[in-house]
């Protein structure tokens, strides 16, 4: 069974390492930039700490659970030493990883929230190397940790990645305008999100057809009014006319140009 240091200590580390350790996977200890945030994972995990700066455990992989923008830093601070260093970005390429000789990606297709558990069952993983025995190792422990394991090299991650910020973190971004909106007038916000619930619902039954509302429609006196509505929020405003255009124009094409 592979065994891994963790190179991190915030959620993600945290959310990994638990996922690790219910597959049987030896997590041989927890590495960071914060000693005292790593010692705490560690201890949490049930493993020692490290000194990013110190010597470091063998292990068959080290994974850098950390921000996209600490990767290469972090990276050119460990020893080349065979061991696979593999990041957990999806938007970053193996390259970012610098001289190590075998690079690898693992990437978690979800957003991890605090104290909220994460079952990576259920999360689809992306996973990439630039040498065959690194990919296969990570098939091996991604086939552990989750049902959904594809193989994607930069470009196709990449595009993946942009995808899921529009699947994702738009509709949530736009979800809590609309629950400010609603509190700036004294309505509950909790009245919209049965709407909000059964929209995704419907979507993962088809998107196409579950675009509804006043741009699917062709309703350009409700488009107006609503913003009208949104004089006082002109960057809200802006982002529902663009929103409403795209909507408009691919399901009217006729009406491109029309304003």
């Amino acid at each position: 069974m592979p065994s891994v240091l963790l190179i991190g200590n915030g959620r993600l580390a945290s959310h990994l390492g638990h996922a690790l350790l219910r597959a049987g996977h030896p997590v041989a200890g927890v590495a960071g930039r914060n000693q005292g945030n790593a010692a705490r994972l560690a201890n949490d995990l049930g493993c020692p700490a490290f000194s990013l700066d110190g010597p470091l455990p063998g292990t068959d992989l080290r994974m850098l659970a950390v921000s996209d923008d600490a990767i290469g830093e972090v990276a050119a601070r460990l020893p080349d030493d065979g061991t696979p260093l593999v990041h957990l970005s999806g938007s970053k390429p193996l390259d970012l990883l610098g001289r190590h000789g075998r690079r690898g990606v693992l990437w978690p297709i979800h957003s991890f929230s605090p104290g909220i558990p994460a079952d990576f069952s259920a999360i689809p993983l992306v996973i990439d190397a630039d040498d065959a025995g690194t990919l296969a190792l990570l098939d091996s422990l991604a086939k552990r940790l989750s049902a959904r394991v594809e193989h994607l090299p930069f470009p196709q991650r990449q595009q993946l990645h942009l995808c899921a910020v529009l699947a994702s973190n738009f509709p949530v971004f736009l979800l809590r305008e609309s629950e400010r909106l609603l509190q700036q007038h004294g309505i509950d916000p909790g009245l919209v999100h049965p709407l909000w619930k059964a929209a995704a619902e419907k979507a993962l039954q088809g998107a196409d057809g579950a675009v509804t509302g006043p741009a699917r429609r062709g309703d350009r006196g409700t488009m107006e009014a609503h913003l009208r509505l949104l004089a006082n929020e002109p960057e809200l405003r802006r982002a529902y006319e663009a929103i409403s255009d795209l909507i408009l124009h691919t399901y009217h094409p006729s009406s491109r140009g029309d304003h």
